[in-house]
């Protein structure tokens, strides 16, 4: 049989496409990456960055630090730098308000540019071009003609199940819609999300939420692959709590999407004794208000990553009720720290928690709910130290490594069944 031979294609580097990349290399599929940026301090091309200001310079390079990809022998990572430069450059100095830009027309500006250079310049001889939302539709147009076989991976559900969530919510809520993003997406954005999913051979998703976005459109199942994602269980892991405090951590994007204003009116009602609500992540809420429940929560809007396991072991319960989310990874990680849970149905939680061993899955907007689950936490510590025992022997029953076999042996079926 001869070599095959896959392209991966991502605009940044998160965790899950880093893994998808390993899997493919891991079994010789994988040729090339292509990227916007692939940071590595001491390359050439970034040494023009030592002609900005030093505070530019600073704030740049802050960001490109979190843009490196691990390197795989024989595969070459090809990279559209400028774009993106410019993208952050212009984020991070606010020129943007300036300029009358903000950063999504930013974001979509880098997306198309690098979906217009692989679909002229990186298709030749390839097998499969493996690719994710927003970035694939001119892609996938020319690979089409040319026989070449299109995977496409939704790590969120269709925008049509999100869309619909949160038209809702910005009529529940008008005092917060500002801060709700999917419902104000360009008709043009709207339509390649469509022609995508249409020319997609085949559609990887993490989570039966997702499956279930792509089901109630029309897409045959046997067109998707569930595959859920894995937790890193060595990086992430039990620590000693530092504390007897009851701490309810919420992570991740403080955010409509998120369900957080739900949450802040359950703990708001609450008022537990010696308790504490943690939220760790960037407010995208309207300005100021945010600063009504300053006085019922702490919120840290940015930690590194590499204190994220300390701040996992402060919580005594992780609660996380999003409206809608493909794939909860934030779920994985505190249960790997040996923490439960509490979320919705929305989240990909039904697909690797049982409810009431490793943590709990309510209804969204459920604002009663969320008391009862935070009071049975709080009142049971006994119980709920045993549900953080059963999260982590889950966690490790769901590692990166299961999720990259997987997929690796899935692509390959697929490759097989549409090549030979």
């Amino acid at each position: 049989m001869p070599s095959l031979n896959i392209t991966l294609v991502h605009q940044i580097n998160p965790s899950n496409a880093q893994q998808a990349a390993l899997a493919l290399a891991e079994t010789g599929l994988l040729r090339e990456i292509i990227t916007t940026i692939a940071y590595h301090p001491k390359a050439s091309i970034w040494r023009s960055l030592n002609l900005l200001p030093k505070t530019v310079k600073n704030k740049i390079t802050d960001e490109l630090s979190r843009r490196s990809w691990p390197s795989f022998d024989g595969v070459t990572i090809q990279t559209y730098p400028w774009q993106e430069i410019i993208r952050i450059l212009l984020t991070r100095t606010n020129l943007t308000l300036y300029l009358g830009l903000n950063y999504k027309q930013l974001i979509d500006w880098v997306y198309l540019g690098l979906d217009r250079q692989v679909a002229q310049y990186h298709l030749n001889g390839l097998n499969a071009i493996y690719s994710y939302e927003d970035g694939a539709a001119t892609t996938f147009e020319a690979a089409k003609r040319q026989g070449i076989l299109c995977l496409y991976d939704l790590p969120i559900p269709f925008y049509k199940t999100t869309r619909n969530i949160m038209l809702e919510e910005a009529d529940r809520f008008p005092e917060i819609a500002s801060g709700i993003e999917s419902v104000n997406e360009p008709v043009w954005k709207l339509e390649r999300k469509e022609r995508e999913i249409q020319l997609a051979d085949h559609i990887f998703v993490a989570s039966s939420v997702s499956k279930r976005s792509l089901l109630e459109i029309g897409i045959n199942s046997e067109k998707i692959s569930l595959i859920p994602y894995g937790a890193s269980v060595d990086f992430f892991h039990p620590q000693p709590k530092p504390d007897d405090c009851f701490r309810a951590l919420y992570v991740g994007r403080v955010s409509p999407r998120k369900g957080v204003h739900y949450l802040l009116r359950a703990w708001q009602e609450l008022k537990l004794e010696k308790a504490e609500l943690l939220m760790v992540g960037e407010s995208v809420f309207p300005p100021g208000w945010l600063e009504q429940y300053q006085n019922i929560c702490r919120h840290i809007p940015c930690i590194p990553h590499l204190l994220l396991n300390q701040y996992y072991s402060l919580g005594s319960v992780l609660i996380f009720p999003s409206l809608i989310e493909g794939f909860g990874l934030v779920i994985l990680e505190a249960m790997a720290c040996g923490i439960p849970i509490i979320t919705t149905f929305n989240t990909g939680g039904l697909d690797i928690i049982t409810d009431g061993v490793e943590g709990f899955i309510i209804p969204i907007r459920d604002v009663e709910a969320i008391k009862e689950k935070l009071v049975w936490c709080y009142e049971h510590p006994a119980e709920l130290a045993e549900m953080g025992r059963a999260a982590r022997h889950k966690a490790e029953q769901l590692t990166w490594e299961i999720y990259r076999q997987k997929l690796a042996s899935r692509v390959q079926e697929i490759l097989n069944n549409a090549l030979y």
